[in-house]
């Protein structure tokens, strides 16, 4: 039963129902032995101070645990024991004066009042246990649902995508429609990561393995095996959902940038993205060993879209960007917030 059976002990030791009565009468008795026990040690210090003081919050325990049952069994055996052992013409159920008599009846009616309210919130919490769980189990399969909406819609987005670029000609067109697909397929692979239930929260996508995925995807897709080579070396960090896209978002531009753009003239050369924990927030940097940037910069196809892109993306992951560059490559570090 899930979070029901937590503190119902009849539900966590006898699932199934088989055996419930056992495992009830079995505490009460466990229950009763602790009181009379503490009983004990009471009547070596004070004989006879209260006699059923110690039943009420043994009923109690024994109802909330073992339901009524269990509560049944504890007030009955401590009231008698009581009755027996610390009344007045003890070690015998003969009771000395009305006074005896209407104590007992007292504590009995006390008993079963406190067994009545226990019981009776018992089945409160249980009820309201069952309609949290119900609730949580339609959640999650809402979730489930959306889940596979939205990958789907993600799919068929990159397809149309995909299908276009392959029919079109246009050389200028074709990296266009390119850059769109990997930033799609980068969306969607944090997506993905959210549902996965490896980071620390719900809602949150470990950095690690998404960016290690990531990498390997833009490997993949930019061809960079053999000569041209793109190593990924993340801690681990659980961050939120839409930090996470806008961190997978720059590391593609700035990935895709320097594939197409740091070699010019090589045949090798290698990319290596890096991301650690650095307090009070944690440092991003994606460095190539290229030719560099050159001291001024020619005009580009597309605007300057890409460095637009990142420069966007770095202020939707709340950080700031640092760009190094020289003979010996280009180095690009975004300080992000805590």
């Amino acid at each position: 039963m899930g979070r029901i059976g937590e503190t119902d002990l009849a539900d966590r030791l006898a699932p199934s129902g088989r055996g419930a009565l056992l495992v009830q009468l079995s505490f009460g008795l466990l229950i009763t032995g602790l009181a009379i026990g503490l009983r004990a040690v009471i009547d070596a210090i004070a004989p006879a101070a209260g006699p059923f003081s110690l039943g009420f919050p043994a009923v109690l325990i024994a109802t909330l645990f073992g339901r009524w049952q269990a509560g049944l069994l504890t007030g009955a055996l401590t009231l008698l024991y009581s009755w027996y052992f610390i009344l007045p013409e003890q070690h015998s159920f003969l009771l000395k004066s009305p006074d005896d008599m209407g104590r007992l009846v007292l504590a009995t009616i006390n008993y079963a009042a406190v067994l009545l309210i226990a019981e009776l919130f018992r089945r409160a919490v249980r009820r309201a246990t069952q309609e949290r769980d119900r609730e949580l189990a339609e959640r999650d399969l809402f979730l489930a649902e959306f889940d596979h909406r939205v990958k789907n819609n993600f799919t068929l987005v990159a397809a149309l995508l995909d299908m276009q670029r392959r029919r079109t000609k246009d050389a200028e067109t074709q990296e266009a429609l390119s850059s769109a697909l990997t930033r799609v397929e980068s969306i969607a692979r944090a997506h993905r990561h959210l549902y996965r239930g490896g980071a620390a929260s719900p809602g949150d996508v470990d950095m690690a393995v998404y960016l290690e995925e990531l990498s390997a995807a833009l490997a993949e897709a930019l061809f960079l095996r053999g000569a041209i080579t793109l190593d990924c070396v993340c801690d681990h960090a659980a961050l939120p959902r839409d930090r996470a896209v806008s961190i997978g978002l720059i590391v593609n531009e700035l990935v895709t940038n320097a594939a197409k753009h740091a070699f010019a003239g090589r045949e090798s050369g290698r990319i290596e993205i890096r991301f650690e924990t650095a307090a009070p927030g944690w440092l991003l940097s994606v460095r190539d060993d290229g030719v560099g940037l050159p001291a001024e910069p020619k005009p580009r196809k597309d605007g300057g879209l890409g460095q637009k892109l990142v420069d966007g993306f770095v202020r939707q992951a709340r950080g700031t960007a640092i760009t190094e560059t020289g003979a010996q490559g280009t180095k690009v570090t975004v300080a992000l917030e805590a």
